[in-house]
């Protein structure tokens, strides 16, 4: 009797790259896995930890975009963020794969936390690097590890890197 498919919930802040999909399906090459992408609408874009993000990856002007910009319509960052779970999902299925996706609130632990009770086996961070985050541990895949009881893998957008 075969195994049951293992679920990886991938959680990320913007679409999947073809990088990104080559890492994550990379984990379980021999697997029947399953994939499910979650993608938070930022709605309540944080923009002091977004300013010094940016200013600890010395973009400069980025940090001023962000510092002049304005917060996000709720509309238009729920469609990006659809937008988002339906490229990345359509990458993994072009690689092979059978994945499904939803967007989630701006807190996406919640979701995360339901994804993994009913029945995700471990999850993917896919983050672009957060200078303040990531420094006092309240980035998602820290967040994660602390109230989830199964592996968490933290990679950055587009690279190899883990976080």
């Amino acid at each position: 009797m075969p195994d049951a498919p293992r679920t990886v919930v991938v959680l990320t802040e913007d679409a999947l790259t073809s990088a990104d999909v080559e890492h994550i399906t990379s984990l379980h090459p021999d697997d029947d896995v399953t994939y499910r992408v979650l993608v938070p609408a930022d709605t309540e874009h944080n923009v002091v930890a977004s300013v010094l993000d940016h200013l600890g990856m010395l973009e400069l002007r980025a940090a001023w975009e962000d510092l002049v910009g304005r917060e996000p319509d709720p509309a238009e960052a729920t469609a990006t963020a659809a937008e988002q779970v339906a490229e990345s999902v359509g990458l993994l299925r072009a690689a092979g794969s059978v994945a499904s996706g939803e967007v989630t609130e701006d807190d996406p632990l919640p979701t995360l936390r339901r994804a993994v009770s009913d029945g995700g086996d471990e999850v993917v961070v896919v983050t672009y690097p957060h200078a303040v985050e990531d420094t006092f541990h309240t980035d998602w895949a820290s967040r994660a590890r602390e109230v989830l009881h199964v592996p968490v893998l933290h990679l950055y957008a587009g690279t190899s890197e883990l976080g």
